[in-house]
């Protein structure tokens, strides 16, 4: 009975227009967010900061960038990862080329330049879609990566092409441990994911579902198809070049083209896919799952094949990995096409219900 809505009146359009028009929804966000910044610092040790937290809060904001685009617009891109390359790159370049720039105008600068070239490889959306516009997009993946690997000027003319970032401080407040890389990382994921959350509410977000559906039909109604699926690529660049230039300079410090390969594209999608599309929430599920994963793999396959008498390789554990993603993409895609986010939905509905289920 603890999660009802009986009795929660709406009296202005304020509150009828609310990201959580339940309570015991802002309850719950309240003291998870609470949990992310008070409880997580005092409970987690330097392993779980550097090793599943900060990956999982960067990959989530830029899973966040790729469900816009996806989930909401109905534009399949697999060249995200060139687009946190360009994110890292321009953020690296503006922050060591000019004097006195602050990391944050960094970031968002890297999310700047990210947002012109994705509404550059956008441009083939107005007159493509599906597997055509996939692998348009795939072409921006193999131009960034030939380019950052071939233009010494982004690299800083480093022989290697390996680049590094230090000294990382905003506001006169230092982020080199990992908490500190934490809660900075944790302050702009809830940021960016307030935004999100209001701009899918809105009337661009509902023109963006609008050509998800049907983009013939929306443009019979008075969207304008250009406006929509370039605006969707500029938002989801922007966000995923943040989260590209948050990937190297505050989880890697130093880093090279590889780190932005197309395997990276595939995995953002992946985690899409998995944790569902066309939705926030999904974005979360997706990366906490991409995560955990081979975590929980790496630790249960040797035990598993220890019980049999055979030794599990890290080649079997990469081959594993592998494979448990595609089976689960397949299945997903048959079963439950809107990810963990939908069977979580399903869920909280039935806590509505209880105890009297209809």
């Amino acid at each position: 009975m603890f999660y009802r809505e009986n009795g929660q009146f709406k009296t202005s359009y304020q509150a009828d227009q609310q990201i959580l028009p339940v309570a015991q929804d802002r309850w719950a966000i309240v003291a998870l967010l609470a949990f992310a910044f008070v409880g997580v610092p005092l409970l987690a040790d330097e392993y779980l900061l550097r090793a599943i937290l900060i990956p999982f809060l960067i990959l989530a904001l830029a899973a966040l960038g790729v469900n816009i685009l996806v989930g909401y617009c109905g534009q399949i891109s697999m060249g995200s990862g060139a687009f946190m390359a360009v994110g890292a790159y321009m953020a690296y370049n503006c922050f060591v080329r000019i004097d006195g720039m602050p990391l944050l105008v960094a970031l968002l600068a890297g999310g700047f330049f990210a947002t012109l070239v994705g509404m550059v490889f956008g441009i083939p959306s107005l007159r493509v879609k599906g597997l055509y516009l996939a692998v348009a997009t795939l072409a921006a993946q193999f131009f960034c990566d030939w380019a950052f690997l071939r233009i010494p000027w982004f690299t800083g003319n480093s022989p290697s092409g390996s680049v590094s970032v230090a000294n990382l401080q905003i506001f006169g407040w230092p982020i080199a441990t990992p908490l500190q890389k934490y809660l900075f990382c944790l302050a702009l994921l809830a940021l960016f994911a307030l935004l999100a959350k209001n701009l899918v509410r809105g009337a661009i977000g509902r023109e963006w579902m609008a050509i998800r559906d049907m983009d013939v039909a929306a443009a019979v109604i008075g969207i304008r198809p250009m406006y929509a699926k370039l605006s969707a690529f500029a938002v989801s660049s922007f966000i995923i070049g943040v989260a590209g230039a948050l990937w190297a300079f505050v989880h890697l410090g130093s880093w090279e083209p590889a780190a932005f390969s197309v395997e990276r594209s595939f995995q953002l999608l992946f985690m899409v896919i998995i944790g569902g599309l066309g939705s926030i929430m999904g974005s979360f599920f997706g990366a906490a799952f991409i995560v955990v994963l081979p975590i929980f793999l790496s630790r249960f396959l040797p035990v598993l094949g220890a019980l049999f008498g055979a030794e599990v390789s890290t080649a079997l554990l990469a081959h594993t990995e592998s494979m448990v993603f595609g089976v689960l993409i397949v299945w997903f895609l048959i079963v439950e096409p809107h990810g963990l986010a939908k069977l979580w939905s399903i869920g909280r509905q039935k806590m509505r219900l209880w105890p009297f289920p209809h």
